[in-house]
Formats: structure tokens, C-alpha cells, sequence
């Protein structure tokens, strides 16, 4: 086994975890996750009985 063998089985290995996740990121089970994270921006907040901070002295 050389260092060319090696770099094949990295090759191979790699291309097969791009793949799963690949297969992961586009699967049905994972599009209501998605879907929650992308509109957290978006979340109202509770921040209006919060006192707005004064800020520091120059």
C-alpha cells in the first residue's frame, strides 16, 4: 500500500460524507428544522417592559 492507495481511500471516504450530508440537508425530516431556524430573525420578543440601557459616560 502506497501513499496513492491512501489518497484514494480519503477520496472515496470524503465524496461519501459529502453525500450524506448532502442526503441529510435535503431529507423531509430535517425541512420543519430548517425551516424554524430560518425564520428566528423574524421572532418577535418580549423586550418591550425592558428598560433601555443608558449608555457609558465618555
Amino acid at each position: 500500500m502506497d501513499i496513492n492507495d491512501l489518497r484514494s481511500i480519503l477520496t472515496v471516504a470524503g465524496l461519501l460524507c459529502f453525500l450524506g450530508i448532502v442526503g441529510w440537508a435535503y431529507s423531509k425530516g430535517s425541512k420543519k428544522g430548517f425551516e424554524e431556524a430560518a425564520n428566528l430573525p423574524f421572532a418577535e420578543h418580549d423586550d418591550q417592559d425592558a428598560t433601555p440601557r443608558a449608555s457609558p459616560p465618555r
